[in-house]
């Protein structure tokens, strides 16, 4: 198998792990259009970053966590959050326009970030991954009980006492990294499918949070590697491959009788 080929398998395999664990609490929050807010306040972050001339992905990091944050902040002084979340989409997708314009030349890896192509993943980006995804893991091993009881039921949790603002802050920054990290994978334009097709279907045949998770993985990993090798077969780009097999996957759930597990 041809090296770049191996990267990119790796990468889909990480990347379907950490969006399948990040997009069930999404989903099970119910903030699937905050992932959307957050992925396009990225592009302001890279505009800038190319005008800067300094990391794009870095400053799409910071744009990220910043908007997630910024999201929040808002929706508690009075806004509505889908309001609050389209002010943020529309200012990271303004600036970024702004800031690709004022940079002096072309921008060659704009398309990629756009629309993806997981066949430049290199090995530094496999473990950086690799990282994430073992910290994402690690906090939802330590902090499983909150993160199931916050997801489900937040005004509870607060009369229980829980530390319902730490979980939700951590769990916002662990979006928006996945968010960014996953951009070099499936793009601004496609990343949403992501976060929420796997747990669109998961949730056909459970309610249960762990198997939730733990169907999501699983979907995502053969909607993840499934779309990379059709790609690949028929020389497509893979994130649509990957998108629209995630699609295929759905419908065919959608048409079955629905069975939860017990």
């Amino acid at each position: 198998m041809f090296g770049f080929m191996q990267n990119a398998t790796l990468g889909v395999t990480l990347i379907s792990i950490a969006a399948a664990i990040i997009g069930t609490y999404i989903v099970t929050r119910r903030m699937v259009f905050i992932s959307g807010g957050i992925t396009h306040a990225c592009f302001g972050g890279l505009g800038l970053g190319y005008f800067l001339g300094i990391s794009p992905m870095l400053m799409a990091g910071v744009f990220a966590v910043g908007g997630a944050l910024g999201v929040d902040w808002l929706s508690k002084r009075g806004a509505r959050k889908d309001s609050a979340i389209a002010v943020i989409w529309a200012l990271g997708m303004a600036l970024g326009i702004l800031f690709i314009f004022l940079t002096s030349g072309y921008v060659p890896e704009l398309n990629t970030f756009l629309f993806g192509n997981v066949l430049t993943i290199t090995q530094g980006d496999l473990l950086e991954f690799a990282v994430f995804t073992g910290v994402l893991i690690l906090f939802f091993a330590l902090f499983y009980p909150l993160i199931v009881t916050v997801s489900f039921d937040a005004d509870f949790a607060r009369t229980r006492n829980l530390p319902v603002k730490w979980i939700d802050m951590a769990m916002t920054v662990l979006v928006a990294v996945g968010i960014v990290m996953t951009i070099r994978l499936i793009g601004i334009m496609l990343l949403m499918s992501l976060v929420s097709l796997p747990q669109m279907i998961a949730e056909r045949f459970t309610g249960r949070y762990l198997r939730l998770l733990l169907l999501s993985v699983g979907i995502s990993l053969i909607g993840g590697l499934g779309g990379l090798w059709i790609a690949w077969l028929i020389s497509v780009p893979a994130s649509a491959a990957i998108v629209l097999l995630l699609i295929a996957l759905y419908g065919a759930a959608s048409l079955m009788p629905v069975r939860r597990l017990r």
